[in-house]
């Protein structure tokens, strides 16, 4: 992914519910085994690293006003 196209997901990431998160990181996964260039898959695990951190942080950001 060029830089552009990382910025755009992640400003993306950061304003989506988590269920357009969950159905993008299920497409992500699904994608990932009918793409054979090294590049795209990549990115695809670009991807997901970044909705993964998400997941965390907001996981993290929850965890921190209950207490």
């Amino acid at each position: 992914m060029d830089k552009e196209t990382i910025k755009s997901f992640i400003r993306w990431l950061e304003s989506a519910s988590m269920e357009e998160i969950e159905q993008r990181k299920k497409r992500f996964k699904e994608t990932s085994s009918l793409v054979s260039s090294s590049e795209a898959k990549a990115d695809i695990r670009l991807g997901l690293r970044l909705i993964d951190e998400e997941l965390i942080a907001r996981l993290e950001l929850k965890d921190a006003h209950t207490k």
